[in-house]
């Protein structure tokens, strides 16, 4: 692809890599048929390749983007299955997050859409006040249920939220330690799913390894980062590795696929930070994902259950831990029912579903239309953001639930709350 880059704009820790990602391109179109957006829409703006075009333009001139490029640019999960199958190995993550930074400093939003994202990157990051938001959707859920567009959307995503227990901050510790990890709260799991990071902490510690939980940090810094907002999400990410330099530990956990691949990439937010950059490299290392430390372990769940699992977009595409939930759930003496486009995006997607609720809720649509073929017993991910999103669904499968949640029943834990067995 022709390009017009300056030397400059090349040698910018940040802008360099996008670059690159563009000058890598050769516009095959192998990327259309992966792309969520593509498939619904057939729109060429709203395909990799289209985008692509579009914020190569806007970020070779630089200054105010077009109401166009913000308009397809906005309307991208961020999924990466375009990352996944290109044959080009085109970096789209560095373009599409550069984008997103440059519209944030750059493009003036209307109003309500700025209250909008402040919202999201202020409350939604903090447990406590989501807890607050939980409790007035649920006071007010006669008119939450039908608010339109982005109000709505907020609003069916709490009152879909089941949390039972309080958020746990000690976790059991094995007879014999052979791993000390530290473990994130994180931000909305905390307030709507608690019961998730305790039954993770009881299946990992059946494999000795300890969770040790990491005071001072917080939210990993993604519900920013989606938006375009890296000076709020860079925050997140010095509290985090602050507190992990604190202690000794020998890796830090975070139990959603989508914030996990968000600590494997701190080192690239501060690129060209002398200070800053070696510490997240550090840091970014020392991240595991759930999938990563949960050995396989072989076992006769209470009852023999067909298992839909939906392999979040973080988990295919950023973790590229492909049929590792698979395979634990095999072990664990569940039926894995596979089903149509399991590769595509539910439409969660971080800030997506509130972001852009319609084409969202077409996705969710078409996924929960896919998984209700196959006939499960029960639905299976390993973030927060798809579980909650497909849980608000309309002609919605229950139940739903957390990868860790499943195992720890088939392992003798407490059966879930919200699994209502087929009989037997």
């Amino acid at each position: 692809m022709k390009y017009a880059f300056t030397p400059e704009q090349l040698a910018d820790p940040q802008l360099g890599p996008a670059a690159k990602a563009v000058r890598s391109c050769v516009h095959c179109g192998i990327c259309t048929a992966t792309c969520p957006t593509y498939v619904l829409l057939g729109d060429e703006r709203d395909s990799p390749r289209g985008r692509i075009v579009l914020m190569k333009d806007m970020l070779e001139k630089g200054g105010a983007p077009t109401r166009e490029q913000v308009h397809h640019i906005d309307r991208c999960l961020s999924c990466l299955n375009c990352k996944t199958a290109c044959p080009s190995s085109v970096n789209y993550q560095r373009l599409v997050d550069q984008a997103r930074t440059h519209i944030h400093e750059h493009y003036r939003r209307p109003l309500g859409e700025r209250i909008l994202r402040w919202t999201i990157a202020k409350v939604m990051t903090r447990p406590a006040l989501v807890r607050i938001g939980l409790l007035l959707a649920k006071v007010g859920a006669p008119v939450a249920l039908i608010l339109p567009g982005r109000l709505g959307a907020m609003a069916r995503i709490g009152l879909s939220a089941r949390p039972q227990g309080p958020e746990p901050t000690q976790f059991p510790k094995p007879a014999v330690v052979k791993q000390r990890i530290a473990i994130m709260p994180g931000c909305v799991q905390g307030a709507l799913s608690p019961q998730i990071d305790a039954a993770v902490g009881r299946v990992l510690a059946r494999r000795g390894i300890e969770l040790v939980a990491l005071e001072g940090s917080g939210c990993c810094g993604a519900l920013p980062h989606h938006m375009g907002r890296e000076h709020d999400s860079q925050e997140w990410a010095k509290k985090a590795i602050i507190a992990y330099e604190r202690g000794t530990y020998d890796g830090v956990l975070i139990t959603a696929t989508g914030c996990s691949s968000q600590l494997k990439d701190y080192a690239h937010q501060f690129a060209g930070d002398p200070v800053w950059e070696p510490r997240a490299r550090a840091f970014a290392a020392a991240a595991r994902d759930f999938a990563e430390l949960c050995a396989p372990l072989k076992t006769t769940p209470p009852q023999a259950l067909r298992v839909a699992y939906h392999p979040a977009c973080s988990m295919q595409n950023s973790l590229k831990l492909n049929g590792a939930g698979e395979t634990m759930l095999e072990a664990a003496g569940f039926t894995v029912t596979p089903f149509a486009e399991s590769h595509l995006c539910c439409g969660s997607a971080g800030t997506y579903s509130i972001l852009q609720p319609e084409l969202s809720s077409a996705l969710r649509d078409r996924k929960l239309g896919n998984i209700a073929a196959a006939e499960p017993d029960v639905l299976v991910s390993g973030n927060i953001g798809c579980l909650q999103h497909l849980a608000a669904g309309t002609g919605k499968l229950q139940p739903i639930l957390h990868l860790a949640e499943l195992l720890d029943w088939a392992e003798g834990g407490a059966k879930p709350a919200n699994l209502d067995l087929p009989r037997a």
